[in-house]
């Protein structure tokens, strides 16, 4: 699947999270008219985003977010009681959002180097989609406090239980052949990793995300499919 397919068959949005995690809190959300409050939600998120990415997470204060997004400070209480709330609302429901979409575009009737294949681009293309959201999730939360780094290094780990789920099946299968699964899965997780984290390089050498995802999969083929 190309990514032009892929996002014309995921709609994933800040306006789609927040729309959820409304629904979910609208007892404690002071604000009852949902489209005035997802209007404002989005607001709040995609400043934190920005303002993390130019000053870090920790270092910024709700009243600089008041500045920056045009919100008053009250208007921000009417949402979350605190910095801390906002960051468990942009973890849980963005990485809820990235698993879900994961787990769904891996074809459970397909065979498993079609499933790894599919994991590894939908990854990839959902990372380009959401790049200020999984900057955060790695960059900013390894910074925090041990509850806040927690949520995170299990979002990491989720993936990495997808990729090896994936290689033990292959493994049994006699597909593939692996002799340490965990080692393996970590290290395409790594290789996943690099293209938002280190974007620069590949957009200088003018690399699509297309172009990496089948670079990253010809290469982990390369080195587990079972010779015959």
């Amino acid at each position: 699947m190309t990514f032009q397919e892929f996002s014309k068959r995921v709609m994933v949005s800040v306006e789609d999270l927040c729309r959820e995690f409304y629904r979910e809190n609208r007892a404690t959300i002071k604000i009852k008219k949902e489209e005035t409050a997802v209007k404002n939600l989005v607001t709040i998120v995609n400043t934190t985003l920005k303002l993390s990415y130019k000053k870090g997470f920790d270092a910024m204060s709700l009243r600089d977010l008041s500045g920056e997004s045009g919100l008053s400070m009250g208007a921000l209480y009417s949402y979350f009681g605190s910095k801390e709330d906002l960051l468990s609302m942009i973890q849980y429901h963005g990485q809820l959002a990235v698993e879900r979409i994961l787990r769904d575009h891996i074809d459970q009737g397909s065979g498993p180097r079609e499933k790894l294949r599919s994991a590894i681009s939908t990854h990839l293309y959902l990372s380009e989609m959401m790049k200020s959201w999984f900057y955060f999730f790695f960059m900013e939360t390894k910074n925090l406090n041990k509850k806040y780094r927690k949520i995170s290094v299990e979002s990491e780990l989720m993936t990495e239980r997808v990729i090896t789920d994936i290689l033990e099946e292959g493994v049994k299968g006699k597909i593939f052949a692996v002799d340490n699964i965990p080692l393996t899965g970590s290290i395409i997780k790594a290789m996943m990793q690099d293209w938002y984290l280190k974007q620069w390089k590949y957009t200088q050498r003018k690399i699509s995300v297309e172009d990496y995802a089948g670079y990253v999969i010809s290469m982990v083929e390369s080195h587990i499919l079972k010779k015959a």
